[in-house]
C-alpha cells in the first residue's frame, strides 16, 4: 500500500483527514461513527467499507490496522463519503454492491431484496431434500418462486449437484439483478445452471407441472401496516419485495403455495419463509390452499419460527393451480 501523507479525504478538513490517514485510525473512526449512527455491527461495516474501499478482504484490512499502514488520498476519500453513507442507514451491500449468501457472495443494489441470514436456513431445508432425491433417484428438480436476486436457487445449483433448478421473477430491476447473478454463477463455475424466467410466480412453468420435486420460495409476506424497523429495510429494499399484500401479508404467499400445489409432483417437498408472527397462519393457509398433507412450521437459527413447510398430497386437490378468487394486484406477485 502507497506511503502517502493523510491529506484532508474529499475537502472534509484536517480533522477528517488525521482521522482516516492510516488503516488503524480509519477503522477506528468509522467505527465510532457507525456507533454514534446506531449502526448493528459497526466494527464488521468499518472494516468491510475500508475492504471495500482498498480492494482487499477483511482479514487483509485488519492486518493492515496491526501494521498500521497509510491510506492513500483518494482510497481514504472513498471511504469517508462511504462511511457518511452507511452512517446514514444506507445498506452495507449497496455501498459494496455485494452480499454474502451461504457459500456465494451475489452483487445486489437498490432494486433488488437484500439476502437476509436468517433464509439460509430456509435454503438448507430446501437443500436437504434435493439431495435427498437425487441421492434416491440420481437427479431432482427444483423450483424457485419469487426469486430476487437468485440467491435461494443458485445456493441449491451450487450445493447439490444433480438438480435442475428454475426460477422466476415478475419485477424487471431485480431479474436483472438475477440475472448478473445466474450469468457470474455459470462463468465461474459451469456445473451451476439455474433456468431463469422474468415471470408471474402464480402462472409460471406450466410445463412441469405435477413433476417438481422441491418448490422453495421467500415471497414478500410482510402485513400493510408492520413497517421493518432497520432504515436499511424500511427505506431501500423494494416494497413489492417486503409486503405481501392483504390485511395478514399472506396474499402473495396464498398464490405462490397454489402455484406450488400445482407444480409438485406427488410427495414433493414444499419451504416457504414467512414472519416470525405468521407461524399459525401460514400454516392454516397451506391448509386452505389444499393439495398438501398436514403444514409444519420449522425455525431459523435464531430459534425463530421462520418457514411452512409442507408435502404435496398423493391425492390430488380440485385445481390447485388456481390461486384463490378475489384478489388485488395481482401483478405485484412476484417480488
Amino acid at each position: 500500500m502507497a506511503d502517502t501523507a493523510g491529506a484532508s479525504p474529499g475537502g472534509s478538513g484536517d480533522d477528517l483527514a488525521a482521522d482516516v490517514a492510516t488503516v488503524g485510525r480509519a477503522v477506528r473512526w468509522a467505527a465510532a461513527r457507525l456507533t454514534a449512527a446506531g449502526v448493528p455491527s459497526p466494527r464488521v461495516d468499518a472494516e468491510s467499507l475500508l475492504a471495500h474501499a482498498v480492494g482487499v478482504d477483511r482479514a487483509e484490512v485488519r492486518r493492515l490496522a496491526v501494521l498500521d499502514r497509510r491510506l492513500p488520498d483518494d482510497v481514504a476519500a472513498r471511504f469517508a463519503a462511504d462511511v457518511a453513507r452507511r452512517a446514514a442507514r444506507e445498506p452495507l451491500q449497496h455501498l459494496t454492491g455485494r452480499a454474502p449468501f451461504r457459500h456465494l457472495e451475489l452483487a445486489v443494489g437498490p432494486g433488488v431484496f437484500v439476502p437476509r441470514p436468517e433464509t439460509e436456513q430456509v435454503v438448507q431445508v430446501a437443500i436437504d431434500e434435493a439431495a435427498r432425491v437425487v441421492a434416491s433417484r440420481g437427479t431432482a428438480v427444483v423450483v424457485d418462486l419469487c426469486t430476487g436476486s437468485g440467491a435461494i436457487a443458485l445456493a441449491v445449483a451450487a450445493e447439490v449437484p444433480g438438480t435442475t433448478v428454475h426460477a422466476v421473477e415478475l419485477d424487471a430491476a431485480a431479474h436483472g439483478w438475477a440475472a448478473r447473478n445466474v450469468a457470474a454463477a455459470g462463468a465461474a463455475a459451469p456445473a451451476v445452471v439455474v433456468h431463469l424466467v422474468r415471470g408471474d410466480a402464480r402462472t409460471a412453468f406450466r410445463d412441469l407441472d405435477g413433476t417438481v420435486d422441491v418448490v422453495v420460495s421467500n415471497p414478500p409476506y410482510v402485513p400493510p401496516g408492520a413497517v421493518p424497523r432497520d432504515p436499511e429495510v424500511a427505506e431501500h429494499d423494494p416494497a413489492v419485495a417486503l409486503y405481501g399484500l392483504g390485511e395478514d401479508g399472506l396474499e402473495v404467499p396464498r398464490g405462490v403455495t397454489a402455484a406450488a400445489a400445482r407444480l409438485l409432483r406427488p410427495g414433493g417437498l414444499y419451504v416457504m419463509e414467512h414472519a416470525e408472527v405468521q407461524a399459525a397462519a401460514a400454516r392454516a393457509m397451506v391448509a386452505d390452499v389444499g393439495g398438501f398433507g398436514p403444514a409444519s412450521t420449522a425455525d431459523d437459527l435464531t430459534g425463530r419460527p421462520r418457514m411452512v413447510v409442507a408435502r404435496r398430497s398423493t391425492v390430488p386437490a380440485t385445481d390447485p393451480g388456481r390461486p384463490p378468487a378475489a384478489r388485488s394486484n395481482r401483478d405485484r406477485l412476484g417480488p
